[in-house]
């Protein structure tokens, strides 16, 4: 999913908090704020990365949480470099073109992984039998010396854990017994779990991990700290378990994602990553000139044939950092 604000912020991301410091506390809840996308979708996002209180969890760069929504989503194709995309559904379905050639079909419970490396471009359309869209938007940032990497795109359907209380599907990395074959570029924790009413559960971790707990719907309780829905639970490194807890009469559903601190600076724009203002000013330039940097996509029949880019800000923005770096 393209970043179709109308005026996006330049970001500079750096990683990394001191998980150490007795002045944070054990879980840092991260408030969502709404963006409206505008363009061709009209849909509103719950956004949770990047803030100024956090830029990145690992590699996870940027969540969106959206729906559920009755919108038609229609986006055209629009580039992306120096990340990859990860598309989660919980309903709905999105048609999937890029300019490798792949088409594919995004469904509930099913990972899709674009990785953009230098440069990719895709679209995303809405099927004509969806008639609510609900999910997650993730981008993971790549590490310099893959950040030009080629193209690909990684197709994958995790299995379904049932453990007392609970269900968990592992698209990326490793969790409770169950690993992903999906290779990431730095270790990458991605799972979608579903706690029943009352459920209580303690995860072992990797303590090298720092871990975010997104929650799509109920409240989850994370090492004793609710978290509810839309907001992002975030928790340092050094834990080998995490406990989770239900305690409401529905179920919970939340992704837990997790990764070894990014040691790297990096700088968001639309939807761009690199590392300076001069190289996300010649990404947008060879977007604009359609250059073969992105190649293109075909079988995209609507309209524009292509997502313009914005104007680049009129001033440098200052770089940001996590607490403690």
């Amino acid at each position: 999913m393209s970043n179709i604000e109308a005026d996006p912020a330049e970001l500079a991301c750096g990683d990394r908090p001191d998980a150490a410091d007795p002045e944070r506390p054990a879980v840092e809840v991260l408030t969502p704020r709404e963006v409206p996308l505008g363009g061709p979708r009209a849909m509103r996002v719950r956004r949770t990365l990047p803030q100024r209180s956090r830029s990145l969890i690992g590699a996870w760069c940027f969540a969106d949480h959206y729906g559920p929504e009755d919108v038609a989503m229609d986006v055209a194709p629009h580039p992306h470099t120096g990340l990859q995309t990860v598309s989660w559904l919980f309903a709905g379905e999105v048609e999937h073109r890029d300019s490798m050639g792949t088409h594919a079909i995004v469904r509930p419970g099913e990972l899709n992984l674009m990785t953009g490396g230098h440069g990719i471009c895709h679209s995303e359309v809405s099927t004509a039998a969806t008639k609510t869209l609900h999910g997650v938007q993730l981008w993971v940032a790549l590490p310099e010396r893959h950040r030009h990497t080629a193209r690909d795109f990684q197709h994958y359907v995790p299995s379904v854990n049932r453990i007392e209380g609970a269900e968990i599907r592992v698209f990326l990395g490793s969790l409770a017994g169950r690993t992903s074959p999906i290779p990431t570029f730095t270790p990458l924790l991605g799972a979608e779990l579903v706690l029943n009413p009352d459920a209580h559960m303690s995860l072992g971790v990797d303590p090298g991990f720092e871990h975010g707990v997104l929650v799509d719907s109920g409240e989850v309780t994370v090492a004793g700290t609710a978290v509810r829905a839309a907001e992002l639970g975030y928790v340092g490194t050094g834990l080998r378990s995490l406990t989770l807890s239900n305690r409401g009469a529905t179920p919970a559903r939340f992704l837990l994602l997790g990764g070894t601190p990014f040691d790297e600076e990096i700088l968001m724009w639309w939807n761009f990553v690199g590392r300076t203002h001069e190289e996300i000013a010649a990404f947008r330039e060879a977007w604009q000139a359609e250059s073969d940097q992105f190649g293109s996509v075909t079988g995209y029949t609507g309209t524009p044939r292509r997502l313009p880019a914005p104007e680049l800000p009129a001033v440098r923005i200052k770089p940001r950092h996590n607490p403690g770096r």
